[in-house]
């Protein structure tokens, strides 16, 4: 029997029969598709099955070689709408940038609010910024001071460091005002004094001479000034710069004095106004300042305060003091600090100011040592 005949003849289920016919339609409707898109053909015939089990190509070179396949047929790539899932990584570098621009913002803000806030502050409440002057009463203040030492019995008078080497030479006197003002500090004129007279009888108010001399030999000669051996150091170290750079000569401006271990502010002026006739500034030192801030004459910065330091007290004083008074200052409190006004129990009762001194009798004015407990019998 023939085989088309055999085929005709066998009955096949209603579902092989309606399987077999969607089988057929979705062949048909592939090809169609297949005729109506070549592309879409020419992919499909090429596709097979991959086991390839590289390392997977990341998606940023996947990208560059579908663009460079793209560019190399002729087409250009369609610009990416959707970002890519890389593009949401978590990237440490990219987030402390940010949070850091951020807390910037927020500072600017801050101080930009905060600045905003006090000059709505200012135009609504008064200010008061406090100007430095000349106090109150001051010329009769000095006046008063001044006759109180027209007698000329404080310890400065006789034995301060102008008065060291007044019979020398010009030259030997200057040299001789530096020695007696490094040696001044925290020690008292009578002491000063006796130490440049040691040193005189020695020939060593000469800085060849100290150069040559024994640090141990020149630290007892000025003993019992005080820190003598540091003193005696930088006496040293001092004589020698003055002969290597001045000729034997001392330093002749301020800057150059400051230079010189052991040499400080007050000292520095000091030679300045003694040793060069040259007043750059007032010489403080502890009576200048403690009398200044009694008077009520000096104040910190902007303040109402009291000074805390010497270098303190003599800006606060040049800015109102007259300068023909800034040399004959320092002598002139320093005996009344010697004499009257006292570091400890001063002499109120004394003053011929004590009238116009906001300070005048609140300290205690006579000796109060503490007594003793004793039970009673």
């Amino acid at each position: 029997m023939p085989l088309a005949l055999l085929l005709s003849r066998i009955r096949l289920p209603p579902a092989a029969m309606a399987s077999t016919r969607s089988a057929s339609s979705a062949r048909l409707v592939r090809a169609s598709r297949a005729e109506a898109n070549p592309v879409v053909r020419e992919v499909k015939r090429e596709s097979s099955v991959s086991f390839d089990i590289s390392k997977p190509e990341s998606p940023s070179v996947k990208r560059k070689r579908v663009k460079r396949e793209l560019e190399e047929n002729g087409e250009h790539p369609v610009k990416q709408v959707v970002p890519d899932i890389e593009d949401f990584r978590y990237d440490k570098t990219k987030a402390l940038i940010s949070s850091i621009k951020v807390e910037k913002k927020a500072r600017v803000s801050a101080v930009i609010k905060e600045t905003l806030l006090m000059s709505m502050y200012h135009q609504k409440t008064k200010v008061t910024i406090f100007e430095v002057g000349a106090p109150e009463n001051w010329e009769a203040v000095l006046r008063g001071i001044k006759n109180m030492r027209l007698s000329g019995q404080a310890p400065v008078d006789t034995k301060g460091c102008e008065k060291a080497g007044s019979l020398l030479p010009p030259k030997e006197r200057r040299f001789a005002v530096l020695i007696s003002t490094m040696m001044s500090s925290q020690t008292k004129d009578e002491v000063t004094h006796a130490a440049v007279e040691r040193l005189s009888e020695n020939g060593l108010l000469d800085p060849d001479a100290i150069v040559r001399t024994d640090e141990a030999m020149l630290a007892n000669l000025i003993k019992p000034v005080g820190f003598y051996q540091r003193k005696a150091q930088f006496i040293k170290e001092a004589s020698k710069i003055c002969l290597e750079r001045f000729g034997g000569d001392i330093p002749d401006s301020l800057n150059e004095l400051l230079a010189l271990r052991g040499v400080g502010p007050k000292m520095a002026h000091l030679v300045m106004s003694i040793a060069w006739k040259n007043t750059q500034g007032i010489c403080v030192d502890t009576h200048v300042h403690r009398i200044s801030n009694r008077l009520g004459w000096v104040f910190r910065e902007g303040t109402k305060q009291k000074t805390t330091t010497p270098e303190q007290t003599r800006i606060s004083l040049e800015k109102w003091l007259p300068k023909d008074e800034w040399e004959p200052i320092n002598p002139l409190l320093v005996g009344f600090g010697q004499t009257i006004c006292t570091p400890l129990r001063p002499k109120c009762d004394m003053c011929g100011i004590n009238n116009l001194c906001p300070s005048a009798f609140k300290e205690s004015s006579s000796p109060n040592p503490k007594q003793k407990k004793t039970r009673s019998p």
